[in-house]
C-alpha cells in the first residue's frame, strides 16, 4: 500500500497491483457445456510440476499455472489464445477486487469477533479476554446453539471488496493503482472485475 495526494490536496490511500497480462485458455459454450465461460491463466510453472492432462489442455499456451474461469453472457466475443492486459481498464472505472486474506491461525473471541472481555476490576482475576456465558441451560436446552461466537481458526477466507476505484495504470509496467486496500498479504494473487 502507499498514499497519493490528489488535485485537491487531499491524501489517499492506494495499492499497487501488479497486473500480468492473462491468457484465454479455455472458450466454454451453451452447446457442448451447458453454460457458457471462459478460463484464463496466469502465471508461470515448472513443467515438471503439471500433470499431464494440464499440459494437454496447456499445450499450446505455455505453463501457466493459476487457472480460473469466469461466467460471461457471450462467450463468442474471446478467441482461445488471446490476452487481456491492463487495456480493459481505464483510470476512474469502479472495479470488485477478490482474494484470500491474511490467515491469522486460531484466534480467541475478541480478536476473532471483536468481544470486549470481561471487567478489568473488581475481583475479576483471568477473565479479560474470555467470550462469557456461552448459552446452555434453559436456552437452547442445555446445548450450544449453532452459530455461537467462539474461538477458532481466522483469516484465510476468500474477501470481495467491492466499488474500488481505479487511481492510475501503467501499461509498459503492468501496474494498476487502486484507491483504498485489498485483501491478502504482498504476492496474493487478486482477482479483478469492473462493474
Amino acid at each position: 500500500m502507499t498514499q497519493i495526494f490528489g488535485e485537491d490536496g487531499k491524501v489517499q490511500p492506494a495499492t499497487i497491483l501488479s497486473a500480468q497480462p492473462v491468457t484465454i485458455s479455455q472458450i466454454k459454450t451453451k452447446e457442448k457445456d451447458g453454460y457458457t465461460a471462459v478460463q484464463i491463466g496466469a502465471g508461470t510453472r515448472r513443467e515438471k510440476n503439471m500433470s499431464k492432462p494440464v499440459k494437454g489442455h496447456l499445450k499450446e499456451l505455455g505453463n501457466l499455472a493459476v487457472l480460473k474461469e469466469f461466467r460471461v453472457t457471450d462467450s463468442s466475443v474471446f478467441n482461445k489464445g488471446d490476452k487481456i492486459s491492463l487495456e480493459s481498464f481505464a483510470v476512474g472505472d469502479s472495479i470488485n477486487v477478490s482474494a484470500i486474506s491474511k490467515g491469522k491461525g486460531f484466534q480467541g473471541v475478541v480478536k476473532r469477533h471483536g468481544f470486549h472481555g470481561g471487567p478489568r476490576s473488581h475481583g475479576q482475576k483471568h477473565s479479560e479476554r474470555e467470550p462469557g456465558s456461552i448459552g446452555g441451560g434453559g436456552r437452547a436446552g442445555g446445548k450450544v446453539i449453532k452459530g455461537m461466537r467462539m474461538a477458532g481458526r481466522t483469516g484465510s477466507d476468500r474477501i470481495t471488496v467491492k466499488n474500488l476505484k481505479v487511481i492510475g495504470i501503467d501499461q509498459e509496467n503492468n501496474i494498476m493503482l487502486v484507491s483504498g486496500a485489498v485483501p491478502g498479504r504482498r504476492g496474493t494473487l487478486v482477482e479483478i472485475r469492473g462493474n
